[in-house]
């Protein structure tokens, strides 16, 4: 995900979200938010992003952040450098930070797609990204049929392989599940393409894991669902573009619905 500037208080560590994290529990893929910085990143991205600091507005002058939070001024800078990364806020001299218009934001980032969900703002985000998947992942197993290597084969199919020997373990099933989508995106052999699967990986993991959640709730497994990815799977090692878009569209069509049921089943 986007990269941010370095907390001078505690180094972050990237760490890629466990499948086993439910929402309740917290999804983080991107910062660790750990020592004092990372109390004041958290604490403003999710005053942010749940409004108590409209876009316009302006944030609390540095002085006041520092007393509020009990660290130094050193903190309170790194820790806005980082936000400003994340397209939250930007910083003006003898004006002060102010909060950035919504649409301003980077939604790709995790740490933001983390405090939309903790702010119960995840589920307009979900619905975007569907829409998005539906019009770019078919293109680009369409790509994949004609382009994917020998590697790039292996490659999807040990993802195929993955999933099918834990249709019942949900954790391992997610984890598999993004890796095929992956997989296909590296195998269109287009870069803007690759860079956008690598972009939405927290994304899919995060909707990818709830589905999976509440599904294993009432003791499902995932064999369909690993039969649909293998329809896509077979279109491209055959060669059919026109297959490989539509089996990937009616993946993606089921998730849609899958996720809905999900975000539903969790909110009881």
């Amino acid at each position: 995900m986007t990269s941010s500037p370095a907390p001078a208080d505690k180094p972050p560590r990237r760490r890629r979200t466990s499948a086993a994290s439910t929402p309740s529990r917290g999804l983080r893929a991107g910062y660790a938010m750990r020592g004092l910085q990372g109390k004041v990143i958290d604490a403003l991205g999710r005053d942010i992003v749940g409004g108590t600091y409209a876009p316009g507005s302006l944030l609390p002058k540095e002085a006041e952040l520092t007393a509020a939070y009990g660290v130094s001024r050193t903190s309170v800078r790194e820790a806005m450098k980082v936000l400003s990364a994340k397209g939250l806020i930007e910083i003006r001299q003898k004006i002060g930070t102010r909060v950035r218009a919504r649409d301003l934001w980077n939604v790709f980032d995790s740490d933001v797609l983390t405090w939309h969900h903790q702010q119960g703002l995840s589920e307009s985000v979900m619905r975007d990204l569907i829409e998005l998947r539906q019009v770019i992942e078919p293109a680009a197993a369409r790509f994949a049929s004609s382009r994917a290597s020998m590697a790039d084969l292996r490659r999807i199919e040990r993802a195929l392989a993955d999933m099918a020997r834990h249709v019942t373990d949900p954790v391992g099933y997610a984890e598999s599940d993004v890796e095929f989508h992956m997989a296909v995106f590296a195998a269109s052999h287009n870069a803007l393409l690759s860079r956008f699967g690598h972009l939405v990986a927290d994304f899919l993991h995060m909707s990818f894991s709830m589905q999976q959640e509440a599904v294993s709730r009432s003791g499902v497994d995932f064999s369909k669902d690993a039969e649909e990815h293998r329809r896509v799977y077979d279109a491209i090692n055959r060669g059919e573009p026109d297959a490989a878009a539509a089996a990937m569209l009616n993946v993606i069509l089921d998730g849609k619905r899958a996720l809905g049921e999900a975000m539903e089943t969790l909110s009881r």
